[in-house]
């Protein structure tokens, strides 16, 4: 399924690969222009945040990492960037996800389904600090618009996820780590959009519910990652979403306060350029 809110197993795997990959490489020598490889994981998730319900997914999948000067394809999103220095960066960013069927979810039978989500939109990065050479703690604003491709193209609102974030390139035995904490918040009818009942689908235990703006979920997220070989990376991750505070827990369609999020996975580089990257 899944957006940023309702994830796809194979988005939230991919991303967390192609992260704890870069997390690795916080402060390294370099890298290629571009890689191209490979990708194979299995994660499970809550299907979204206050879900009773759990998807679970392997998947194997191509992979390209693009690290132009403008033109970005890493870390599980693609965007252009327009302004970076040392230890500051403003770029545009995409990210999609895959639609779902709301039959396969308890709390949404017979409702109409998730659509394909297309978010797009401004997002500022800063490092804060460089506790050591291979290390930094930054933090990243990104603002977008949500668009759903379903029998058409609709905006669903939008979302706000400041993020705080640690990269350590060595914590021992050669193992990279990456910790996170973000707020997820959506206006007024992005939480319609996975919280909203309307009147043609209320029942007895599912009455109609007008969301409101604010709080999604609080996220907080661990993953570690080892190179086996030159060409080949292992990782895994936990991820612990928390909604004690979240602004629609009154929904019908919000069923529990916390999830648990778990994958792990190896990439595998096929080939890459000999042309380095422009430092950032």
């Amino acid at each position: 399924m899944k957006s940023r809110f309702v994830q796809c197993l194979g988005a939230l795997a991919l991303t967390m690969a192609i992260s704890a990959q870069s997390q690795a490489q916080t402060q390294a020598p370099p890298l290629p222009l571009w890689e191209l490889g490979a990708f194979a994981g299995t994660a499970t998730t809550p299907a979204y945040p206050g879900s009773a319900d759990r998807a679970s997914r392997t998947l194997l999948l191509p992979i390209f990492v693009y690290r132009g000067e403008v033109f970005r394809a890493e870390r599980g999103d693609i965007g252009a960037r327009l302004f970076s220095s040392d230890d500051a960066e403003l770029d545009l960013g995409f990210a999609a996800s895959l639609p779902a069927t709301s039959d396969d979810l308890t709390a949404r039978k017979g409702m109409s389904d998730l659509g394909t989500l297309v978010e797009f939109g401004p997002r500022v990065k800063f490092t804060l600090a460089r506790p050591s050479p291979g290390s930094r703690v930054r933090l990243e604003l990104p603002l977008r618009a949500v668009l759903e491709f379903n029998n058409g193209v609709r905006q669903q609102g939008y979302a706000f996820e400041p993020e705080l974030g640690l990269e350590v390139r060595d914590i021992g035995a050669g193992w990279s780590l990456g910790a996170t904490a973000s707020l997820v918040f959506g206006d007024k009818d992005l939480n319609h959009y996975f919280y909203g009942v309307s009147a043609p689908y209320a029942t007895a235990a599912r009455p109609t519910y007008d969301a409101q703006a604010g709080l999604i979920t609080t996220r907080l997220g661990v993953s570690l990652s080892k190179s086996l070989t030159p060409d080949v990376r292992v990782f895994g991750f936990v991820r612990q979403e928390l909604m004690e505070g979240a602004a629609n827990k009154a929904s019908p369609l919000f069923q529990q306060t916390t999830g648990t999020s778990v994958g792990v996975g190896l990439l595998w580089t096929l080939a890459r350029s000999e042309q380095r990257a422009a430092a950032r």
